[in-house]
Parts: structure tokens; sequence; C-alpha cells
């Protein structure tokens, strides 16, 4: 058995400047922009502790929003996914890039967050 929920909605912004990017989307949302890890690539705006987040990411491709689903068996849930007609992509750096069979391009990554009784969290039988 492994779990996995919606974790993040990537807002992606080809633009120049990350910070005007980002400090729009916190306005939009009313969220205070915060900077992720070390990536320079990289900003999040501030949500609630059990709903998915919300990360402004610069980008060489045209803008869009993706999702990122999070799991605790990276393997099992693309494997799973895969059945269901998505398509592997490439792995990038530590998690796929995968395709729907509509056309929507969305990520796989490991847990960001205990998945334990978390709100939206799904158990799949491997």
């Amino acid at each position: 058995m492994h779990r996995s929920r919606l974790s993040t909605f990537v807002i992606d912004c080809q633009v120049e400047d990350l910070a005007a990017a980002a400090e729009f989307w916190s306005k939009v949302f009313g969220r205070s922009v915060v900077q992720t890890d070390d990536d320079s690539n990289y900003r999040a705006l501030v949500t609630a502790e059990d709903g998915p987040s919300l990360v402004v990411q610069k980008v060489e491709h045209e803008s869009r929003i993706h999702l990122d689903i999070e799991c605790d068996d990276l393997e099992a849930e693309v494997a799973r996914l895969e059945k269901l007609g998505a398509k592997r992509l490439r792995l990038h750096k530590r998690w796929w890039l995968m395709q729907s069979p509509t056309g929507h391009v969305f990520c796989v990554v490991n847990r960001q967050r205990s998945l334990a009784h978390r709100s939206g969290t799904n158990e799949w039988p491997d």
C-alpha cells in the first residue's frame, strides 16, 4: 500500500524577474512570498499547513500552471498512474515529469509533508 495526494499548484512563469512574478501572485491571493530552499528559480506563497502548496517557478517554456502529486512511494504511484493512461516523460532530479491522456503535464514527487491522516490523502493497494 502507498499513499498520495495533491501536493502543489505550480505557477510556471517564463519571466526574467521571478520576484516581480511572485509579488503579483502574492497580491492576487493575499498571501506572503517566502524563499524556498536555496533554489533561486522558486518562490512559495504561504498556504495552510494541511492544504496544497502554491509555488511560483521560473521556467524556459511557455507560462502555464501544473500540478504536483506527492507520494510516499514514487515508483508505485508512477506505475499506478501509468495504468490509468499517463506517460512518463522524464525523471528530473528526484521526481517524474508525466503527461496525462488529456495532454496535461504534471509531476509526481516524493512526500513533501507527512501523508498520514492528512485531508485529501488516498491509500492505494500495490
